[in-house]
């Protein structure tokens, strides 16, 4: 990865971070203990809440879980930004990749520092569960990506080739020798047949 794509996906990274907490930090000093602040009557509500499981509530009480799943899927996430090339088809991956991670690193560092996840987006039309800036990140661009990648018809297999682990151009290489002794094998064949002809003649 080039330095100039690496620095994109990291300033990307960080802005999207820095509002997730930043939202959750509003949330907190205004919203926790208050009544719901209604922004669209009967459609849309800032509640606050403490989610101890994952997204949109479920799995209480997994944290553990969490923070060991969440790393290897930043793992996972940065080996394919590493490998992946930069400019063209593969912009918009980029994006949805750093929005992945964005949701990932956001709803961590919740469950390090306070040990919950801090929600606070409520869609009271559909009474969705309550959700957060990270949630938004993360969903959002997991539902792209596979929209992209299996109904749209700009990717090919090939064009993720780089995800292989085998070197590019790499190539079964002869063992040291072998034309050699090939060469030899033949040269000795060929002696043999010459002996053979000699007798016959003989």
């Amino acid at each position: 990865m080039n330095n100039r794509k690496w620095g994109a996906d990291v300033l990307i990274i960080l802005a999207g971070v820095l509002l997730d907490q930043f939202t959750k930090h509003l949330a907190v000093l205004y919203l926790k203990g208050q009544a719901a602040v209604v922004l669209i009557p009967g459609v849309l509500e800032l509640r606050y809440l403490e989610n101890r499981g994952a997204a949109f509530g479920i799995l209480q009480g997994g944290k553990v879980i969490f923070l060991i799943i969440t790393p290897i899927v930043l793992l996972a996430a940065a080996y394919v930004l590493i490998r992946m090339p930069d400019g063209g088809k593969y912009r918009i991956l980029h994006f949805l990749l750093d929005c992945i991670i964005i949701g990932a690193v956001g709803n961590m560092i919740d469950r390090i520092r306070l040990d919950y996840v801090v929600d606070f987006i409520y869609i009271s039309l559909i009474d969705f569960p309550i959700f957060n800036v990270a949630d938004m990140f993360v969903s959002i661009a997991t539902v792209a990506a596979a929209m992209l990648l299996l109904f749209g018809r700009r990717y090919r297999d090939e064009d993720f080739s780089f995800l292989s682990l085998k070197k590019n151009g790499s190539s079964e290489v002869p063992l040291c020798g072998s034309g050699d002794e090939e060469e030899e094998k033949t040269e000795e064949g060929e002696k043999t047949e010459e002996s053979g002809q000699e007798d016959g003649n003989g």
